[in-house]
């Protein structure tokens, strides 16, 4: 496919935030505080037994409490059911439980190991890395903003001093949840005990100076959100609409896409979403009536030729010399809608010629 290169310009985007720390660090909070600044519904998928909803007096929210087990498709169902709520914020909080909580990532592969795989946790791994990729998937193609807490601990390592003795040393905080998981998200806090965040990665360029969050960052962060062109692309769910209208309407994908200029679905711009989506469905709609109309006249074609058959059947009904010619006839015609009149019609031949028993 030939690839499209044009003049770089940042579109207006959806947050992607990772929020992590210590227990008592403030994440939840700091994560509620940076909603309401953004503004809009705001909506809490808790697995830390409702501890957000000692936060109702910060920040208007709505809250739902998830329970074990924490798999990916349960967090998959809480992003699917704030959309279509229309919040316009959902805080997972924490998603350190879909990797190494109850019914998790890690206790999904530890049961399929011992199980379905006998022991093999590299098989077990093959089918539930898919799963937790859908998870990861679900909140970078959300169509509302997405702020995540995790679960941090210290990390340790073993080393040798100078005199040949191994001992431990603690080498920062690191959150709970599978190796990489930062590369996900356009901002990634760290919260210290003291409560303040420093950030470990941040696109946005807002934070960087450590300090306590506020609800003056979520202003910050909606300005930095909005500042982009108003020609935005696509998000993660009208790309799987139209994914799936293209598919339906038998369009070619790439040939569509370099037609365009575009490098791929992704790159179709907002304003020409909804266009582009009438103009598939109004060529499905064609499809489906041509199918239909090329149905009915086979339906037709077939009907004469049974019709024609039918004629021919009773002319070689009149014409038989034995019981046993009648038997071909009302063998071909059985289960069709002339059943009935051919063997009526062998009936009344047999009957005639006194071949009946």
């Amino acid at each position: 496919m030939t690839v499209f290169f044009k003049k770089a310009q940042r579109k207006n985007a959806k947050l992607r935030l990772a929020i992590a720390g210590p227990t008592g660090s403030g994440k939840t909070m700091g994560a509620l505080l940076i909603a309401k600044g953004i503004g809009g519904r705001i909506a809490v998928a808790d697995t830390e037994n409702s501890s957000a909803e000692l936060y109702d007096d910060v920040v208007l929210f709505e809250h739902a409490n998830l329970q074990p087990p924490y798999t990916p498709e349960k967090f998959i169902g809480a992003i699917k059911a704030a959309e279509d709520a229309g919040f316009d914020t959902l805080i997972l909080d924490s998603i350190t439980h879909e990797w190494s909580g109850v019914g998790g990532c890690l206790e999904i592969v530890d049961k399929l190991a011992s199980t379905t795989f006998r022991g093999n946790s590299w098989g077990a791994w093959s089918e539930v890395t898919p799963r937790h990729r859908k998870f990861i998937d679900a909140m970078l193609q959300s169509s509302i903003n997405i702020i995540v807490t995790l679960r941090s601990k210290m990390e340790t390592v073993q080393v040798t001093d100078g005199k040949g003795k191994k001992k431990v040393e603690k080498v920062g905080m690191k959150a709970e949840q599978r190796d990489g998981i930062e590369y996900e998200f356009t901002t990634v806090l760290d919260i210290t005990h003291d409560n303040f965040a420093i950030k470990t990665k941040d696109r946005t360029r807002i934070f960087e100076e450590p300090r306590i969050l506020s609800e003056n960052d979520g202003i910050q962060l909606k300005q930095w959100l909005l500042s982009g062109s108003a020609d935005s692309c696509i998000d993660g769910n009208q790309y799987l609409e139209l994914e799936e209208l293209m598919k339906n309407a038998g369009v070619d994908i790439e040939k569509f896409c370099t037609k365009r200029g575009l490098n791929s679905l992704h790159d179709v711009q907002q304003q020409k979403f909804d266009e582009t989506c009438k103009s598939l469905n109004e060529m499905i709609k064609r499809n489906a009536e041509a199918q239909q109309a090329n149905e009915e006249q086979l339906q037709q074609e077939q009907d004469a030729l049974l019709e024609q058959d039918y004629q021919q059947a009773l002319a070689v009904i009149q014409k038989a010399q034995s019981s046993v010619e009648l038997q071909y006839p009302a063998d071909f015609f059985k289960g069709t809608k002339y059943e009935q009149q051919i063997l009526n019609s062998c009936q009344a031949k047999s009957d005639m010629e006194g071949w009946t028993a």
